[in-house]
């Protein structure tokens, strides 16, 4: 029983490690704007609150999969976070008053998580086997993990900050994904998979396209 306990924990955190690659760009790219006392306190304070939350969404995944479009409507936000991560890639800091800023950050680290977590949601729950206490500890031991990708992220993207048009592909290949597992469109998808293969490119395209054009309006607008 001990040893099934162990394996199930290891598979969890696994899990953590694996999926939070998305997570850990969130946090990046939402903080990179903060002056660097502020970073530390919203990176740990965004995480600590998104782990607090993904162990209660975890624990009532099997009921919050059975509302109609949450799928849909989490992966619609999903991109709107995407675009506005990139677009507001050239803010002067300087500008930013610390308090919004934090609090924003943090706002913007959890809702991500909770809206991207539910892939990751789905393959806990499955390998807790309906252990609460596996759920709770997996996640916990996933927070430094989380914790030490986004500060990594954060230096990278730093010194190449062409990266964060990546990492917003990245998020908008994540909504793509999120929107073609909607159930309510099961049955469509089965009948075009052209459509439910490709959708999570065209939604990365169209963000980083949007996004480009958005920023070269904003350069003309400047220059005239």
């Amino acid at each position: 029983m001990e040893q099934d306990f162990i394996l199930s924990l290891l598979v969890i955190i696994g899990i953590d490690i694996v999926l939070g690659g998305d997570n850990a760009i969130v946090i990046a790219m939402a903080c990179r704007n903060l002056p660097s006392k502020e970073r530390n306190k919203a990176i740990f304070l965004g995480t600590l609150i998104a782990i607090i939350l993904r162990i209660i969404i975890t624990l009532v995944a099997v009921y919050l999969l059975k509302i109609p479009f949450l799928q849909l409507i989490g992966g619609i936000f999903l991109l709107y976070i995407a675009y506005q991560l990139i677009v507001s890639k050239d803010h002067d800091t300087a500008k930013v008053k610390s308090h919004p800023s934090f609090r924003k950050a943090i706002q913007t680290i959890v809702f991500a998580d909770v809206l991207m977590g539910f892939d990751n949601v789905i393959a806990i729950a499955g390998a807790a086997n309906g252990q609460t206490i596996l759920v709770v500890i997996g996640l916990i031991i996933s927070i430094p993990i989380i914790i030490w990708g986004s500060k990594f992220i954060l230096v990278l993207l730093e010194r190449y900050p062409a990266l964060i048009y990546v990492g917003g592909g990245l998020l908008a290949f994540t909504a793509g994904k999120m929107i073609i597992s909607e159930q309510q469109f099961e049955s469509f998808l089965m009948a075009q998979p052209v459509i439910a293969q490709f959708l999570p490119y065209l939604t990365t395209i169209f963000i980083i396209f949007a996004s480009i054009f958005y920023q070269q309006i904003l350069g003309w607008r400047s220059n005239n």
